[in-house]
């Protein structure tokens, strides 16, 4: 028993690890009543006498689609076929799904939401450590995790974290590859970004910047016979891209089931701008997706900001993340999913828990204004009125 307790004692999170998982855990007992709440406040009509099935309310979106993948393949249900271009999504969120499903019996979207809660606890503790390795002297590491996971979890665009979307799973890779670059253990950095890239077409972007943090290293970590790893993350975006090859004929189905799908042909930047405007001003779109467009131009707008920011203080490999996510988002016809994206910035959040460690009134301010966001997100989300 004694021998039990001593184990217990030394896997208890110490540190950084527990105070972002106490984070970690308060913002999922408040993501999970919101959305409990909303299942009894949005019922089907105002005389509803029963609320919304719980799970109904996290079936929104492009859950839908993974779910789909993860039950029947891409090639979708048998006798309906294809909601939506199912190419455009990479197949390691619902290939998780799937083999959670098969293991555990788990409803296919009770697998998903599963999935992200583990990967959302381990993305955060990551995150938490980066915060701590990045902080400037005279900056306590502790408070800087600490204030760097409070603006995390409580940015609207959270509430994918706890989704079954691909968000939480992505970052469990991303942000321990970051990490793991920073202490210069390139050949984990290199296996974690592929296993990104198994989830996300951004791991690409991911993978990119770790190259290019390799070569402008200047304090030792570089060592090129650990180079080769960093080529890794092609092979899962490699695999798959032959994989859709083979199923249709063309080695482009991804760029073309998102073009079909989401309208991501290939315009200027100054043409994505007018387009977006036009959706979320000209009243050409409904209200809901009106105000998702307005909020895709304030994303990109401090994607822009951030990104001369990192310029200026030659952070390269960091501008190149959210630089190249930033042409990929506004050389399409329109903004899409930029919000989201956001969460995927960490260098924006570490920036902005150092600013408010400097600034109270900044914290202030965005507590004042982002947290009623955030909890309006959880009930629209859950209700199928934003995707982010």
């Amino acid at each position: 028993m004694s021998d039990l307790r001593a184990a217990l004692e030394r896997a208890r999170p110490r540190g950084v690890d527990a105070i972002a998982l106490r984070y970690w855990l308060l913002s999922r007992i408040g993501i999970l009543t919101l959305v409990s709440a909303g299942a009894w406040l949005f019922a089907e009509n105002r005389e509803g006498r029963t609320p919304v099935d719980y799970l109904d309310r996290w079936t929104q979106w492009d859950t839908v689609h993974y779910v789909t993948i993860a039950r029947w393949g891409y090639d979708g249900e048998p006798g309906i076929g294809q909601v939506a271009p199912l190419e455009a999504f990479f197949p390691g969120y619902p290939l998780a799904i799937r083999a959670l499903h098969t293991i555990s019996g788990l409803d296919h979207v009770v697998a998903g939401l599963a999935i992200s809660l583990v990967a959302s606890a381990v993305a955060i503790v990551a995150l938490a450590r980066l915060a701590a390795i990045e902080a400037a002297p005279g900056t306590e590491p502790a408070a800087l995790a600490e204030r760097t996971v409070l603006l995390f979890v409580l940015a609207p665009s959270a509430v994918f974290l706890a989704a079954a979307y691909t968000e939480a799973l992505f970052l469990a890779f991303a942000f321990p590859a970051w990490l793991c670059a920073r202490k210069g253990r390139w050949a984990a950095a290199g296996v974690l970004a592929a296993l990104a890239c198994g989830v996300r077409i951004t791991g690409v972007f991911v993978a990119a910047a770790l190259v290019v943090e390799f070569l402008t290293a200047t304090d030792g970590r570089r060592r090129w016979r650990s180079a080769p790893w960093l080529a890794l993350p092609a092979l899962p975006v490699a695999a798959y891209f032959t994989y859709l090859h083979d199923r249709t004929g063309d080695w482009n189905a991804w760029q073309h089931a998102q073009e079909r799908g989401w309208y991501r042909t290939f315009h200027w930047p100054w043409e994505a701008l007018a387009n977006t405007w036009e959706a979320a001003y000209d009243e050409k779109q409904s209200t809901v997706f009106a105000w998702n467009f307005g909020a895709e131009i304030v994303a990109v707008g401090i994607g822009i900001a951030l990104t001369l920011w990192l310029l200026r203080k030659r952070r390269w490999a960091e501008a190149t993340y959210i630089g190249l996510q930033l042409y990929a988002f506004t050389t399409s016809y329109w903004f899409f999913s930029v919000p989201r994206s956001t969460l995927t910035w960490w260098p924006l959040w570490i920036a902005l828990a150092a600013w408010t460690l400097r600034r109270p009134v900044v914290l202030q301010g965005y507590l004042a204004v982002i947290a009623p966001f955030a909890v309006a997100f959880v009930l629209l989300f859950s209700n199928g009125r934003w995707a982010g």
